[in-house]
């Protein structure tokens, strides 16, 4: 049984990498050397040049950092790396949540060594070159300081909490795991923007002024409390520009990149914040949970029944079965079905961009949200003409040219 599992491993591995490289292929053709009538209006030619280029960079890199990905996973997985690191870390404890947590914590450290030169190279090279990059070397530093502090504060802890749960309750592992897993996603939702988000980025309420006036007048008229409104200080690591919105009950925040600002009028500002408020109106945030929980719950259980299958961790090489080699083998095995939930989950999400749009064209403006639209799509670099294989896949935005149509042509 093993063995047959892990030549079902080795292939959904393979055939992963190639179905991905399959979509890159298609998208790469269909980009044209020459701007093409839909880019006009949102390209001139320098810019629509600059575009291919800094695309082109950007697929060379992720084409270089998936191929040395695949290599060694296939690697370490032919040569029984797991297995052996299993075994290793064994000589320094047989206590099962510790042991779960420096193996876990290995992996993850000799992984961000691995692609650290593919980060630092993408940051400071490719997005140097295009004009992107904001990030000082301080700031990049800091940032993985932080990440690793928030790992060792909270997913730590967490994780050594789940695994107990698992070596204690047995079957009953998964609802229960399920619950705490669902309760901190909730607390995540509410807090992160006034607990997590704060640790690296400034966040600061929107001055008074004509445009918070105008900001204002929009949520009076939609019946939108606003309570938290900030400009983040994204310019200190990125060119480019976003806004979001977070949380749920009376800790709502709405969050403007302060480049969103630089770049785009008042109006245009209050009718992607409109888009923004469109999506809590329309409940996509709720049920977004919603389904993040159901789904997490589904995989749980599965999760539960294939651990106890010793046969899972013997296809990676180990002696004895266990959560953390284990649940390496599962991640492998459940990508396939991960896939498929990931584009289930990309065409609610596009269908929901869909309405946010519809719903600040109605309320708001939607001239002034196509416009913003163009500009932030020529300001990010954007693809104008993606493959629908790839868009289908991969996109949790319908294209920017899909969302102008329907906002010119409800």
């Amino acid at each position: 049984m093993s063995e047959v599992l892990f030549y079902v491993i080795i292939t959904i591995v393979v055939i992963d990498f190639l179905f991905e490289k399959v979509l890159d292929l298609l998208n790469d053709r269909r980009k044209s050397p020459q701007m093409p009538e839909a880019a006009k209006g949102i390209y001139d030619e320098e810019r629509y040049a600059k575009w291919l280029a800094y695309d082109k960079a950007n697929g060379r890199l992720g084409m270089l950092s998936s191929s040395v990905n695949i290599i060694l996973i296939l690697s370490v997985l032919i040569f029984g790396g797991f297995g052996w690191l299993d075994a290793w870390l064994r000589t320094f404890t047989e206590q099962p949540v510790p042991l779960a947590l420096l193996y876990f914590a290995v992996l993850s450290g000799l992984s961000s060594i691995i692609n650290l030169p593919f980060s630092l190279y993408g940051t400071f090279v490719i997005e140097e070159r295009f004009g992107f990059n904001r990030t000082t070397v301080k700031t990049f530093v800091m940032d993985m300081l932080k990440g690793i502090g928030l790992s060792l504060v909270i997913g730590a802890p967490l994780g050594a909490l789940i695994i107990w749960i698992y070596y204690s309750l047995g079957e009953h592992f998964w609802w229960v795991a399920w619950l705490i897993l669902s309760g901190f996603s909730l607390i995540m939702t509410m807090f992160a923007a006034s607990w997590i988000m704060p640790l690296f980025n400034k966040f600061t309420p929107l001055e008074e002024g004509s445009l918070r006036s105008s900001i204002e007048a929009y949520c009076a008229k939609v019946g939108f409390q606003l309570s938290r409104l900030f400009v983040i200080d994204g310019s200190k690591r990125s060119a480019k520009s976003n806004a979001f919105f977070s949380g749920l009950g009376p800790k709502k925040t709405i969050a403007l990149y302060d480049t969103l600002l630089d770049q785009l009028v008042e109006q245009e500002v209050v009718a992607v914040l409109a888009h923004e408020i469109g999506h809590y109106k329309k409940q996509h945030i709720a049920q977004g949970l919603v389904l993040s929980t159901l789904q997490t719950g589904v995989m749980l259980f599965i999760l539960g029944v294939f651990l106890r299958m010793p046969a899972f961790s013997a296809a990676l090489g180990a002696s004895e079965a266990s959560f953390h080699v284990g649940i390496i083998a599962f991640g492998i095995v459940f990508s396939p079905i991960s896939t498929l939930i990931g584009i289930a989950m990309n065409i609610l999400s596009r269908k929901n961009e869909f309405e946010a749009d519809a719903y600040a064209r109605t309320t708001y403006n939607g001239e002034a949200l196509g416009a913003a639209l163009k500009k932030l799509t020529a300001e990010n670099l954007g693809n104008l003409t993606p493959h629908p294989a790839y868009v289908f896949v991969h996109y949790s935005h319908p294209p920017v040219l899909k969302r102008l149509e329907r906002l010119t042509n409800p």
